[in-house]
Formats: structure tokens, sequence, C-alpha cells
């Protein structure tokens, strides 16, 4: 899905339309019947938050990243979250 994302930007980008990639990436897979979700990209942290089986990656207060283990709709609330504030 992210690489199709990235495919539909660059298609527009190449008829000039100089739009920005700025979904949020994420990376979702399955290892026996554990799901490891990661959404957002998180090169440097300054705060991890841990909630049980989910982590959040903060820079200055702002969460960059969240990974989990069987959390899907957590990780796809903050999926939207990431959208909004780099929209915002």
């Amino acid at each position: 899905m992210v690489a199709e994302r990235q495919g539909q930007t660059a298609a527009r980008n190449m008829l000039g339309y100089r739009e920005k990639y700025t979904a949020v990436p994420f990376f979702w897979s399955r290892h026996y019947d554990i799901r490891i979700n990661y959404v957002g990209h998180a090169g440097k942290w300054d705060e991890l938050e841990i909630d049980g089986c989910l982590l959040r990656f903060k820079r200055g207060g702002r969460t960059l990243a969240v990974a989990s283990m069987s959390r899907d709709i957590k990780n796809l609330q903050a999926e939207v979250m990431m959208e909004a504030d780099a929209a915002a």
C-alpha cells in the first residue's frame, strides 16, 4: 500500500503536479499468531511512551511513530492523528 501511494504521487509529479509525498508510512506484519504493527517514522526520538504492547516514539512532545503487537485500531488512530498533524 505504501509503495502504491508513492507510485501515485510519482505519476502525478511526472504529469507536472509537483506534489509532495506526505502519506504516513506503515508496516504491518504477522508472525505466527502475533501481529506487529508500525506506523510513522522515528529516526530519532527523545521519549518512549510504553502502554502495554503499544510504544509511542516521541520527539518534542509530538508522536513520530507507534509500534504495537495486535493493536490494529490504536495504530490506525495514530495514523489518522499523524496525517492531521502533517496537514496542519
